[in-house]
């Protein structure tokens, strides 16, 4: 096992700028120096490196195949953890692992993990195991429970059967919500159109992608430049 840690990475830096290239590079590098199976690289943290490493579990499911939450996770799917474009997310929802390791008397960041996992479900990403640390607060993982969480992260693949029809489920969702946006353009208005797209960007991000943008286009071709930039 080789494990790679940033140094002058912690929560005072800034997760664009800093952390998250810097674990993407890591990956590279430590696929490009030794022969690894690049199934097998995974990304983890603590606290709020945990909540960072979902981000990057969720943008990069083609480099990260599994993540390890170590006390700290959000949940996906808003405008703090926008979704990404429909191939990587169906990617992530196919191939990546998510293990949450939490102390069982650390009872803020027990909630928090409740509200992720939830989040998972709703977005139909199924492979989640559950590990509790007991008589722990909110503490970094000990050697013995992070080997546990390791054993967890390679562990066989959970209810792969329910992601078509969920996966069909907000697909039909969405279509619907766009065809909304369709119809108040067609009957000019604009504004209503407007904030119905607003929110279906907040939840869906790049799940709406391109028609999002085509039909921003409609309403209002320079903010369409700018949702396309930023997608």
């Amino acid at each position: 096992m080789i494990v790679v840690s940033a140094a002058n990475s912690g929560n005072d830096a800034n997760v664009l700028d800093r952390r998250e290239p810097l674990a993407v590079l890591a990956a590279h590098n430590v696929l490009q120096r030794y022969r690894i199976d690049p199934s097998r690289v995974y990304v983890g943290g603590f606290s709020g490196g945990s909540r960072v490493a979902l981000r990057l579990a969720l943008g990069y499911p083609d480099l990260f195949h599994a993540a390890l939450l170590n006390a700290g996770s959000d949940p996906i799917g808003d405008a703090q953890i926008p979704l990404p474009p429909v191939p990587l997310f169906h990617q992530f929802q196919e191939s990546t692992r998510l293990v949450y390791l939490t102390g069982k008397n650390d009872n803020e960041h027990l909630d928090q993990d409740a509200r992720s996992r939830r989040s998972m479900q709703d977005w139909c990403v199924f492979d989640v195991a559950i590990k509790t640390m007991p008589w722990i607060g909110h503490e970094a993982a000990d050697p013995t429970e992070f080997d546990r969480a390791l054993t967890a992260l390679t562990g066989d693949r959970r209810e792969a059967d329910k992601l078509g029809g969920c996966r069909a489920h907000i697909e039909t969702q969405l279509a619907a919500q766009l065809r909304e946006v369709e119809d108040l353009i067609a009957n000019n208005k604009s504004e209503q159109a407007r904030a119905a797209l607003s929110k279906i960007d907040a939840r869906y991000g790049g799940l709406a992608a391109p028609r999002s943008i085509e039909l921003a286009e409609k309403i209002d071709p320079a903010d369409a430049g700018r949702r396309a930039r930023r997608d």
